[in-house]
């Protein structure tokens, strides 16, 4: 907010949040520079966690998309390119994580446009048996990240239908992600497989926070069914 990019607030602010898994878009990481120029390595390597990026253009001679961060092993990854003709390139990262009990949870990062009709494709592709309906997927799945979405629009339908949707209103007296400073947008969901278990949801609200990012981290805590 403040116009400065410093991968360091970054680090600091998901390391205060302590979270196993943690979901990123809009990261760039341009190789061969300062450290924090790469910065899904730069973050990844400060706080010691695996990672996994799905880029979805080039910019400024790097690689420009969504990135996913785990304390646990990451077993496998897919990136599904979303883009709708005419508008900014997006997309979709899974990566496959191995929890501590040994089972596989996929997890989807997704980084949905700003136009109403677009985000209408995009709900689309996002449900099909190519992604979120694979079934060659064996495992609880959980979809978050930047939907752009603050009305109840085609995108929030579709995944309420498949997913169970994490409603931020049920748990939080401040449902608003964007801005940081001063939010008056929910854009950022979190939808989950009933196989596993809502136990709190919270927004992450500091200094910090404030300054290092344009949305303010949403942190969800979940327990795994295992019967």
């Amino acid at each position: 907010m403040d116009r400065r990019v410093r991968p360091q607030r970054i680090v600091e602010v998901l390391g205060e949040i302590n979270a196993d898994i943690i979901a990123l878009q809009e990261v760039l990481s341009v190789a061969n520079g300062k450290p924090e120029d790469d910065q899904a390595y730069f973050i990844a390597d400060q706080l010691k966690l695996s990672h996994t990026v799905g880029g979805t253009r080039r910019l400024r001679g790097g690689i420009y998309g969504n990135v996913v961060l785990s304390r646990w092993p990451i077993i496998e990854t897919r990136n599904y390119d979303i883009s709708v003709r005419g508008r900014e390139q997006r997309g979709c990262l899974r990566a496959d994580v191995e929890t501590a009990n040994s089972s596989l949870v996929h997890i989807f990062n997704v980084h949905l446009g700003t136009a109403y009709l677009e985000r209408r494709h995009q709900g689309r592709r996002l449900i099909d048996e190519a992604i979120l309906n694979n079934k060659a997927l064996n495992g609880p799945r959980l979809m978050l990240g930047d939907f752009n979405e603050w009305t109840r629009g085609l995108a929030t339908r579709l995944l309420g239908s498949h997913l169970v949707s994490a409603d931020v209103r049920l748990h939080l007296p401040r449902s608003r992600t964007y801005p940081g400073v001063l939010p008056l947008l929910h854009l950022d969901h979190v939808y989950y497989e009933d196989s596993l278990e809502l136990e709190a949801m919270t927004l992450f609200r500091n200094r910090l926070a404030l300054l290092a990012s344009d949305h303010l981290p949403l942190v969800a805590d979940f327990q795994m069914r295992l019967d």
